[in-house]
């Protein structure tokens, strides 16, 4: 509905909109996938984190799947951490991650499992719980609830 506000708005009087001004208009080539905020976030890459954020419009609606996605990348992290006690050799990890991880991925994967360690992780899982409960008592604000605890995550030194 907002993207469909800001076209008519735009629009006006004319009776054509170009292609160009859509895209603008709605964002699409500037939104960040939920994925590359969470990596950014887990990154502690504070910067980018915030600009991806700020970059994007999320309903209400978007913010149970960014938890979700959050819980998800941590699990996977927490797995990744757990390995990388056993075997130093974290691109022998990554490589041999079951599901495998992106090729794409992997550079930041690495980032993250320098930054993490296990105990760190399973804490920080417990506080996604806590916080997608939050999410779901308050849905009015959740949208500000998830960015301060997204920006929290990415800007907290983890020693």
């Amino acid at each position: 509905k907002n993207e469909l506000y800001k076209i008519e708005s735009f629009i006006g009087n004319k009776k054509k909109i170009d292609i160009k001004d859509l895209v603008k208009l709605t964002n699409l080539t500037e939104n960040h996938s939920i994925n590359k905020i969470v990596d950014l976030s887990l990154a502690k890459n504070t910067k980018q984190t915030l600009r991806a954020l700020n970059e994007n419009i999320f309903s209400t609606e978007d913010v149970i799947i960014i938890i979700r996605s959050y819980l998800i990348k941590s699990k996977r992290l927490l797995k990744l951490t757990e390995e990388l006690e056993k075997n130093k050799n974290i691109d022998q990890i990554i490589s041999t991650f079951k599901p495998p991880v992106f090729w794409k991925d992997k550079d930041i994967v690495k980032k993250q499992m320098t930054i993490w360690t296990k105990e760190k992780v399973k804490i920080l899982i417990k506080n996604i719980t806590n916080i997608e409960l939050i999410l779901k008592k308050n849905t009015s604000s959740s949208i500000n609830i998830l960015r301060n605890f997204i920006i929290e995550q990415s800007s907290i030194p983890n020693n």
